[in-house]
């Protein structure tokens, strides 16, 4: 695999409001998931051949130095611009290892991913969990395993990313669902949304986080409406008609999908709202901060 030059890779985030994660952490760049309607592809990431994975060089000693040089406890996210569990992770396990850093040095995690082998992670996320805050966050937009595979053509299946959410739900880690990007005249029926949200409360999942939507910028539009024509011809061109080139692009259904969502989430005790997720999972150790000196 190619190794690209990295000078820090555990980055302080301008902003916490993104599930309360202080810092960042990418190991590897580009993923060769294929999820037609990733944002990541976009210009402005500087990411060429971006389905194309790569590691970044002496990846396991920067983050060793990065996390002993914080002066500031927090929570460090990972899976923002590429899965940490890409198909790669499973030998190299560079993920694995650099938990195991977070773990030494006292710090929470947060995980997004869309792969089944995190579950091969869980006896160090609850290392984690014994001082430090841990969320793991699943990606599903649709309950339906053949649409998933057109959408998301090499990644794990949605039934068996909620079959990882129920595993690592069972062995006490603080897990919910992504559901976005919903797509619109794809996803976006009532009757997916709430199928998610009924599989999502059984497999044990904590929360559901929505966008009903997609946006679409510079090479990751090109990107997604030639998809879109070829796999489902016709949907390209209601994507023109109706956003033309806008970013954001809102399902037409939003405003109807977002009330049956909420009382959907209600009824089956899932949490939803940004504030309340943050401070969910990271009850308990508010207290964290001030011992970890």
């Amino acid at each position: 695999m190619e190794e690209i030059a990295a000078k820090t890779i555990v980055t302080r985030n301008k902003s916490t409001a993104w599930f309360g994660a202080e810092y960042n952490m990418n190991l590897y760049r580009g993923c060769s998931h294929g999820c037609i309607y990733c944002d990541s592809r976009s210009d402005c990431y500087g990411t060429v051949d971006f389905d194309r994975v790569r590691v970044k060089k002496d990846a396991l000693r920067i983050v060793r130095d990065d996390l002993r040089r914080k002066v500031r406890w927090g929570v460090v996210a990972t899976g923002s611009m590429s899965d940490p569990y890409n198909p790669h992770e499973r030998e190299m396990q560079l993920t694995r290892h650099a938990l195991e850093l977070v773990a030494a040095y006292g710090f929470g995690a947060a995980v997004a991913t869309k792969s089944t082998l995190v579950t091969r992670d869980v006896d160090i996320f609850k290392e984690i969990a014994q001082q430090a805050p841990v969320l793991i966050k699943m990606t599903v937009t649709t309950d339906d395993d053949e649409l998933c595979a057109k959408v998301e053509p090499h990644v794990a299946l949605s039934s068996a990313r909620l079959a990882a959410v129920e595993a690592l739900s069972r062995q006490g880690i603080y897990t919910g669902i992504l559901l976005m990007p919903v797509l619109p005249f794809l996803e976006d029926s009532t009757e997916n949304v709430v199928r998610i949200l009924r599989l999502a409360s059984n497999a044990g999942a904590r929360f559901v986080y929505p966008s009903f939507g997609v946006t679409l910028r510079q090479s990751q539009r090109t990107y997604f409406l030639d998809r879109l024509e070829e796999l489902f011809p016709g949907t390209a061109q209601k994507y023109l008609n109706r956003y033309g080139s806008g970013y954001q692009c809102a399902s037409p259904r939003a405003k109807e999908l977002h009330q049956v969502f909420r009382e959907e989430c209600g009824r089956l005790g899932l949490l939803y709202k940004m504030p309340e997720i943050i401070r969910s999972y990271r009850t308990g150790y508010q207290d964290a901060q001030l011992t970890w000196f």
